[in-house]
């Protein structure tokens, strides 16, 4: 009897699974990639590993399609029959396998988006900035609509938290892989062009599946920097100014390129690499500066690059363009101080003056990475000064389509990334502050530590100096409580710099991250902005004022159902508290990658935000996977920042803010219901005598602690005691791992239940849109849970109290879910991801079953390596499959 292949199981399991066909295109790039990774198995596993994983295979897709106890029972056999050796082997290919089918929705995806070519009448109604844009006109007309486009900003923060799975030599394999399945789509037809693509593509894989899955020890903050700088130098440099023109596109039709654009610069980048030192004592003073200079190199080199290449192209001649008087003098100018350079550039551009003087420009580009004092440019502003120069006479000489085609967009990468790529914020807690200040108060010697916090600051102006005030400057106070902890900045870098030096531009920002800091947030802000000093610095940067708001210690404190309305509640008294004073109020999202860390799709967060909290403004951070995957590949990044950029327009039109603030006065009752419900019941886990340790026992938390993911510590102490103890990263990465996603969504059940009026909630389900992006993106946590797998993991913490408390509450959320969002299962009404979530749960369950029988071998005592790793080998593999972590 034949037996189906690998490719043709993900095949027929992705389709009748799901209800529904896999597109026909991604179906052949599975097919292939998994022909080739069996090919890959039987040539270089052990004897017997390619029928082995077939094994487990077979029985986890019945166990999925069948839901009997004997089905997985079945599976579990199968799982515990292999040996050590044998269950690290088959960890590893299922996890390769999760690489390849990642692979193939990804470049399913990029061909979808290069079909619909950013055409608006392909999107959604308000799906791109152009299509928004139209809509917002239509409301408030063009004039204000344009004046609300040109200040629209969107400010993604790169952060290092280590929520990031895989190794950068696999990320680095997978993109190779990627370059190559797009060749083998260009030889379909066969032929020897596709036969060679197919053998590097096997080439590629037996390379995946020898690289070492795991890390062999902790990366650096230097080394984080550099991995974050390959998403710039593959995919940010280009996408973004790629962004700007297709906006400009849509909105000045067969003009656009032909005269100035109508769209600014909109996008800013940040880091927190290098800058984070909350909990992170190798984030010192040294590394910020190293940071900084690394992300300088590589946007001075991608300048010098560009700048270079457009000269080579501007061979327009003398007599058909004519150069401006300024553009004259900018020659002069650039000639007198690097004469040897400008007799070059006459040479090869004889009566070519754009040409030759954009060459010059390129020269001192270079020698400001290279810190040559007599060419250097002092900042961007000198650049950009010079670059429009050459603009406003190509312009007026005729040549508009020359100003305003690649040279526009090199403006755009200057505008957008000056000479320091992304700003570095740094980052500490409030409790540092407290104490080194008072050590620098008392008049004694200083700690070591206290020496360190104020070189800090001095690095800050050093940087300042370097590359701009735009470099570096903000300065996030972490669990911040009072005005006091603000202003203690200022005072540290006073001490910093002495009574006569020149204190650094520095914007102190307050992160509120518990439930109570929350509630705190409007009357800090209120106090602060009464002190002088304070009011000062509103002055001089126009009254913007920027708060961060913290989605995973606040959802780790009172759960997410009563997190989510807190910052709901937290931002519209903020807002309101900017619009009384006059504020221009940025509001800077803490969010993660996981739906228990603020996750989920951001378009749909940011249009149920309350009103006058957006304001044509969105910063958030972007961490661990999710910058790969929203960022790694320029398609699906231009995408991305299109349909985040669009929801920032539209959220500050007036029928958005009607229906929000309508929603959450009508619902207010409700929510209130919800929020007192929710934590109770979540209390009530939490609190639980034993909790923290039973949630130790039951989870992967504390081996998770051993992968080399990030340079931070995964928690606080030297054990976990309590949930204070413990990081809100790893409190999401384990319950993840163990099937169960609480973090995303336990007291959401009982918080409907207290409620109970199915009517009203389905009524709010579709008017509120807080309550449907909540109960959306629970119905896609739960869909990634496993009921079954869920209780075996439970079963390790023999507290059968605590584990039906957890049961019970993930049937009634489950239950409540479906009714209000219709169908008779989760996520009914988004087909698309529905199909994504069942084509890879029963390979995500193979791994689970793997990593369920390391957890019970290591909890019954045995503590070989080989146990430990097939743990490690398992968390990362179940990552990949369930694509998301913390």
């Amino acid at each position: 009897m034949h037996q189906p292949t690998v490719t043709e199981a993900i095949s027929l399991v992705g389709r009748d699974a799901a209800g529904q066909e896999i597109p026909e295109k991604m179906r052949a790039d599975v097919r292939v990639l998994g022909s080739l990774l069996g090919q890959v198995l039987r040539e270089t596993g052990s004897p017997g590993l390619f029928d082995d994983v077939e094994r487990l295979r077979v029985a986890t897709i019945e166990a999925y399609t069948k839901d009997s106890p004997e089905a997985i029972q079945r599976a579990i056999d199968v799982a515990d029959s292999f040996s050590v050796e044998r269950a690290d082997e088959v960890a590893r290919a299922f996890t390769v396998y999760f690489h390849l089918v990642n692979l193939a929705e990804e470049h399913q995806r990029v061909r979808v988006l290069q079909e619909r070519d950013g055409r608006p009448e392909k999107e959604n109604a308000s799906d791109s900035v152009a299509a928004a844009f139209v809509r917002l006109s239509a409301e408030v007309g063009d004039e204000t609509a344009l004046t609300r486009l040109r200040n629209l900003r969107f400010h993604p923060v790169f952060t290092a938290h280590p929520t990031e799975a895989r190794r950068r030599a696999v990320s680095s394999s997978i993109r190779r892989l990627a370059a190559l399945l797009d060749e083998y789509d260009e030889s379909r037809r066969g032929g020897a062009d596709q036969r060679r693509a197919a053998r590097r593509m096997l080439e590629e894989i037996d390379t995946l599946w020898r690289t070492a899955p795991l890390r062999a020890e902790k990366p650096e903050p230097t080394d984080e920097v550099r991995a974050i700088m390959s998403v710039f130098d593959e995919t940010l440099y280009t996408a973004v100014p790629h962004v700007y023109r297709r906006v400009d596109d849509a909105l000045q039709g067969p003009a656009a390129g032909s005269r100035a654009p109508v769209v600014q610069p909109f996008v800013r980048l940040g880091t927190w690499v290098g800058g984070d030192r909350d909990g992170n004592p190798f984030v010192t003073a040294a590394v910020t500066k190293k940071a900084a200079q690394i992300a300088a190199e590589h946007i001075l080199l991608g300048l010098e690059a560009t700048a270079s290449r457009i000269a080579r192209t501007l061979t327009l001649d003398e007599g058909t363009t004519p150069a401006s008087d300024d553009v004259r003098a900018l020659w002069r100018r650039l000639a007198d101080a690097d004469e040897d350079a400008a007799r070059d550039a006459a040479k090869r551009s004889p009566n070519e003056p754009h040409r030759a003087t954009l060459m010059l420009i390129a020269r001192r580009i270079a020698a400001t990475r290279t810190r040559n004092a007599d060419l250097a440019y002092q900042d961007p502003a000198a650049l950009l000064r010079d670059l429009r120069t050459i603009q406003f006479s190509l312009e007026k000489a005729g040549a508009a389509r020359q100003a305003f085609g690649h040279l526009q967009q090199l403006i755009w990468q200057v505008e957008t990334f000056g000479f320091h790529l992304a700003e570095i914020e740094v980052r500490q807690h409030s409790a540092v502050h407290a104490k080194v200040l008072a050590e620098c108060e008392a008049g004694g010697p200083l700690s070591e530590q206290a020496e360190e916090v104020l070189e800090v600051f001095r690095t800050i102006a050093q940087l300042q100096r370097r590359y701009g005030p735009r470099a570096a400057g903000r300065y996030i106070v972490s669990f911040t409580r009072s005005a006091e902890d603000l202003l203690a900045v200022n005072r540290l870098a006073r001490h910093a710099v002495g009574p006569s030096g020149t204190l650094p531009v520095i914007d102190v920002i307050p992160l509120f991250e518990t439930f109570a800091d929350l509630q705190a947030a409007p009357g800090i802000l209120e106090e602060i902005s009464a002190d002088p000093q304070y009011a000062a610095r509103l002055a001089e940067n126009d009254r913007h004022v920027e708060v961060m708001l913290g989605y995973s210690d606040s959802s780790k404190d009172v759960g997410p159902v009563a997190a989510t309305l807190a910052l709901y509640d937290a931002q519209a008294k903020i807002a309101s508290w900017a619009q009384d004073n006059d504020i221009e109020l940025t509001l800077f999202h803490g969010r993660g990658g996981a739906l228990g860390r603020g996750g989920g799709p951001a378009n749909s967060a940011i249009l149920a935000q309350p009103p006058h909290s957006v304001d044509g403004r969105f910063k958030v951070t972007e961490q661990g996977e999710v910058i790969f995957a929203r960022y790694g590949e320029p398609a699906i990044a231009m995408r991305h920042i299109d349909q985040v950029a669009a929801a920032v327009l539209l959220a500050s039109s007036p029928s958005i803010e009607r229906r929000n603030s309508a929603a959450a006065e009508k619902y207010a009752e409700t929510a209130a219901k919800m929020d007192a419900a929710s934590r109770e019941r979540f209390h009530s886990l939490v609190s639980a005598d034993g909790f923290a340790p039973w949630f130790a026992t039951v989870t992967p938390m504390e081996e998770i602690g051993q992968l080399a993911l990030g340079s931070r510590p995964a928690r606080r102490g030297l054990s976990v005691e309590s949930l204070a103890d413990l990081r809100a990263i790893p409190w999401v990465f384990a319950w993840t791992q163990a099937r169960i996603n609480l973090a995303g969504w336990f007291g959401l059940g009982t918080a409907l239940d207290a409620v109970g009026d199915e009517e009203l909630l389905r009524t709010a389900y579709q008017e509120w849109p807080l309550l449907r992006t909540m109960i959306d993106n629970v119905a896609m946590s739960l869909a990634k849970a496993d009921l079954r797998l869920a209780e075996r993991y439970l079963a390790l913490g023999d507290r059968d109290d605590l584990a039906a408390l957890v049961l019970d509450e993930l049937r009634l959320t489950q239950d409540w879910v479906i009714r209000l969002s219709g169908g008779g299962e989760l996520l009914s009404n988004k087909p698309v991801l529905q199909r994504a979530v069942k084509m890879r749960s029963p390979y995500v369950d193979a791994l689970s079953l793997l990593q369920l029988r390391a957890l019970r071998a290591i909890r019954s005592g045995d503590t070989s390596p080989g146990w430990q790793r097939l743990l490690l080998l398992s968390v990362s593999g179940v990552a990949a499959g369930l694509q998301n972590t913390g």
